[in-house]
């Protein structure tokens, strides 16, 4: 992100005064930015805003690991939720998303290094392997294939590490550098007529016969209609909190390392993720330096998080640590970038969207659970459409909806989460050193209702 911005001329504009618009997005990210431009073509004519607390692309947006992901990996839940024509049909969408992020980057111009070069779901400890396997079934029921089986020598080339066991390949993933992609998305929506103002975080929401008013510390908005995209940060309604759970995430960048890359390892564009609940995520860049991350950080409490103090990576040597035991070369290798963001994990691990109160003036998408770079364009479709009153595939998409179960309310939830989250790292560890877990480990891990693939 910092040297995204770095590129940029000139600063954002923060809201001064009082204005009146027809629609205001509240959230400069992926799917706040979609929903923006996606509104604009919808209408020309309408007066379009994005609020953003800090500079679009400052949240969990900017700072994810860039995988461009599709919902094929949770077809069992889609099924569980809508149905199974309408979960092959989201799926399918999701995948058509990807590419569209590649059509729109290259339309307007946005350099945002967008490769479909695909996905590895692998394993890397035995304990692993064949995780996919319920996946591959429930999607051969339903006819769909989205994945190809590899055997142990393919995967070790296709990662350029022996330390990946076996796995699948999905050829409908991209990789992305996605402080680019947002800064690029707000581009384009400046040069669409839609006003964005950074620095201008909501401080009050109000609705009434006028239409809903936005506070900031410069200034108010009064709106027509308004969209909610702040991702974790929606956890501060109650009506939203309910469904959702926030964790951190950890991740570092190794400096530019093209004599390891040039020797196979880490092709590049390549997503590659293991299949532990505390998911490793790791790619090469254009750059030819190597990101890795680290699923399950720290936990929010009520939902609440410190911009400041969750954009710190509190784990760095533990990150690169296995790092080195997937590519033992970059044991020596510098740490120039150590990053955390807040990821928005709802209670089924698929995201979904409504109306604030039941209010139809204001719309809210939330629970991407890790993967919201690929599905954040069918949110800013969905959302664009609720905002508009559409009656049409995306405000009727089964998405719209609340998760059917509630988690706990706090400080059971902290607290409950916590040991969790403990058991997961015990049972991880044990695995990760061919131990047989325990049982009270094992147990309270299957407990996590958290998923980055199920």
């Amino acid at each position: 992100m910092q040297e995204t911005l770095a590129r940029e001329s000139g600063t954002g504009t923060a809201l001064l005064g009082s204005r009146r618009v027809d629609v205001c997005v509240v959230g400069g990210g992926l799917t706040g930015l979609w929903t923006a431009i996606r509104a604009k073509e919808q209408d020309p004519s309408l007066e379009v805003a994005v609020l953003e607390a800090d500079v679009c692309g400052s949240g969990a947006s900017g700072v994810n690991g860039g995988f461009a992901m599709t919902w094929w990996p949770k077809v069992k839940t889609l099924a569980k939720v809508m149905g199974t024509s309408d979960a092959l049909r989201m799926a399918a969408a999701s995948e058509a998303a990807v590419r569209d992020i590649g059509d729109f980057c290259r339309r307007h111009g946005i350099d945002a290094a967008f490769q479909p070069s695909g996905w590895l779901w692998a394993a890397t400890n035995p304990s692993q392997m064949d995780s996919w396997q319920a996946t591959l079934d429930d999607l051969a029921v339903l006819g769909a294939e989205p994945f190809k089986e590899l055997s142990a020598a393919e995967v070790a080339e296709m990662s350029g590490s022996d330390q990946h066991l076996g796995g699948v390949f999905e050829a409908g993933v991209a990789t992305v550098q996605p402080a680019a992609l947002v800064r690029g998305l707000r581009s384009a929506a400046i040069a669409a007529g839609v006003h964005v103002w950074e620095h201008s975080p909501m401080t009050g929401l109000h609705r009434g016969r006028q239409g809903v008013t936005l506070t900031t510390p410069g200034g108010t908005v009064l709106a027509q209609r308004v969209a909610l995209a702040t991702s974790a940060w929606l956890a501060r309604f109650r009506e939203i909190r309910r469904h959702l759970i926030v964790l951190g995430s950890d991740v570092i960048a190794t400096a530019p390392v093209p004599q390891l890359l040039e020797g196979s390892a880490l092709p590049e564009g390549l997503a590659i993720s293991d299949s532990r609940r505390l998911v490793h995520y790791y790619r090469s860049t254009d750059d030819g330096r190597i990101v890795f991350g680290k699923g399950g950080g720290r936990l929010a409490f009520r939902g609440r998080i410190d911009r400041e103090e969750w954009s710190k990576n509190s784990r760095p040597a533990d990150v690169h640590a296995h790092l080195t035991r997937m590519y033992p070369a970059t044991a020596n290798t510098d740490i120039t970038h150590a990053w955390s963001g807040p990821v928005d994990y709802s209670s089924d691990a698929l995201p979904f969207f409504g109306r604030l109160g039941g209010d139809p003036r204001v719309v809210y998408g939330v629970g991407f659970s890790g993967n919201g770079v690929g599905p954040s364009g069918l949110g800013g479709r969905i959302m664009a459409s609720l905002l508009l009153g559409a009656d049409d595939e995306w405000s009727n998409s089964p998405m719209v909806r609340k998760p059917r179960m509630w988690l706990p309310p706090e400080p059971i939830r902290y607290v409950g989460g916590r040991v969790v989250r403990t058991a997961l790292v015990n049972k991880e560890v044990a695995e990760d050193d061919g131990r047989r877990p325990s049982r009270v480990a094992t147990l309270l891990a299957s407990l996590d209702p958290t998923s980055f693939v199920g």
